[in-house]
């Protein structure tokens, strides 16, 4: 038997291949697939299974791209109308040389999840590993909540049911395989740890500590972020996304062309520092750092104008561009060709908002009456307290809340530690604010400092 973890950072996802007697097993495949094929040529093994333990909502499946390039089937739960694979039910069994997995039916985070058990005959008939898509995770359970709030806790029971009499009796000792890791949107505490078994989630994972009533009346008084392109990665998924058969080609583009792009209606993704980004950017630009690409950019970029790229020196680029593909942003244009500097030396005009430190801050604070925008997620403010006098938005919901904002006082936006922060200050200049802010450090610094905090 041969197995490995294949993680996508950024989206937090995992994705695992099995193999045995030259057949192998995919497990939640991200669209960029070629790594499955690579690897599966290093075992001399042929891909000849592929499953889907739910209909993701937060990366394009990359079931189908897969299926495409390897001629292997695709296999889903049953309960939900795919245009494409196979339906799977309870106590179904698949074969790979020696490894047998078999099918548990676990729904609640979606209606049709499924959970794979692996069990590896040539030493035991005792389940070895369990895939639990999203339904258990390290330390945390899955969100309940994507059939609104009517099915909260019909959907929360279900979920409770499948852990309880289904994934937790197959013992102590057996692996636990995730779809998602620390960070992602799917659960809210996930711990950052790369396997788990069932018996440390049992002594360990607070949400298994509840009985069914009590783990009931969390999740139906829950209410998770919902990045509005969850929405669009539900249908891609269920009616099959478009096959790329290879990455799309992106291109260095020189300023004429992005400003002939600007002036059709593209999006600028500025991947630089916010420092940098506050010195000077292209006007209308989203301030978006690598790392948070899959986090936060189906909070603001829409699928229907194409993406330019902004670095200091177009170094590197291909991660973020797979960042984005996974997302479903296929029309990605290219980047601006000698990053930047070839912007300003070009004499195009240059954007710019204010950064500070907390120091300045509280002086300002103290002086006059600045608008002060907290845009950290609400659990972050009850739990960590918050600066005196700040006003709360989410920093993704930022746009339906534009017109509780003044345009007409100076508006500082604090967030962790900066960098979301640019993030927001880039929102409110695109809404024509010209007088906004972003502390360096967030509430980071301003705990460091010393200074006040409410709770």
């Amino acid at each position: 038997m041969w197995f490995e973890r294949i993680v996508a950072e950024g989206l937090s996802h995992n994705s695992y291949m099995v193999g045995s007697g030259g057949k192998a097993a995919v497990i939640d495949p991200r669209r960029d697939c070629g790594s499955y094929i690579d690897r599966a040529d290093r075992y001399d093994a042929v891909i000849t299974h592929i499953f889907e333990t739910h209909r993701n909502e937060d990366y394009v499946s990359g079931a189908p791209e897969l299926a495409y390039r390897c001629n292997a089937p695709i296999y889903h739960g049953s309960r939900m109308d795919f245009a494409y694979g196979n339906g799977v039910r309870e106590g179904d069994r698949f074969t790979l040389g020696t490894l047998e997995l078999s099918v548990l039916e676990t729904p609640g985070h979606t209606e049709e999840s499924i959970t794979l058990v692996l069990v590896d005959t040539e030493v035991s008939h005792e389940p070895y590993m369990v895939f639990s898509g999203d339904t258990l995770f390290a330390g945390d359970i899955a969100r309940t909540d994507f059939f609104g709030p009517e099915r909260k806790a019909e959907m929360a029971e279900k979920m409770y049911a499948g852990i309880t009499r289904k994934i937790l009796p197959l013992g102590d000792g057996v692996i636990l395989c995730p779809a998602h890791g620390a960070g992602s949107a799917c659960g809210s505490e996930i711990a950052d740890h790369p396997f788990s078994t069932i018996g440390y989630e049992k002594r360990t994972n607070p949400v298994l500590a509840l009985g069914n009533d009590a783990f009931v009346s969390r999740r139906t008084t829950e209410s998770p972020y919902l990045p509005p392109y969850f929405r669009r990665m539900e249908t891609v998924n269920r009616e099959g996304p478009v096959l790329l058969h290879t990455l799309p080609r992106t291109h260095p583009l020189p300023v004429p062309a992005v400003n002939s792009l600007i002036a059709s209606g593209c999006q600028i993704a500025d991947i630089r520092s916010p420092t940098a980004f506050a010195a000077g950017h292209i006007p209308g630009s989203l301030s978006i750092w690598r790392d948070g690409i899959a986090s936060f950019a189906g909070w603001f970029l829409d699928y229907g104008h194409p993406v330019v790229l902004v670095d200091d020196f177009s170094l590197d680029l291909q991660p973020v561009l797979r960042q984005f593909v996974r997302m479903g942003y296929d029309a990605t244009a290219g980047w601006l060709a000698g990053g930047f500097p070839a912007w300003f030396r070009a004499a195009q005009p240059v954007g710019m908002t204010g950064t500070c430190t907390v120091q300045v801050l509280r002086e300002q604070l103290a002086r006059k009456t600045p608008f002060l925008l907290d845009v950290r997620d609400r659990k972050n403010r009850e739990h960590a307290g918050h600066i005196p006098g700040s006003v709360h938005m989410y920093i993704g919901e930022l746009p339906q809340h534009i017109r509780e904002i003044p345009k007409d006082r100076p508006v500082f936006i604090y967030f962790d530690s900066g960098y979301k922060g640019s993030l927001a200050v880039s929102v409110l200049a695109r809404h024509g604010f010209s007088d906004v802010t972003n502390v360096l450090g967030g509430m980071q610094a301003w705990v460091q400092a010393g200074y006040p905090v409410e709770k």
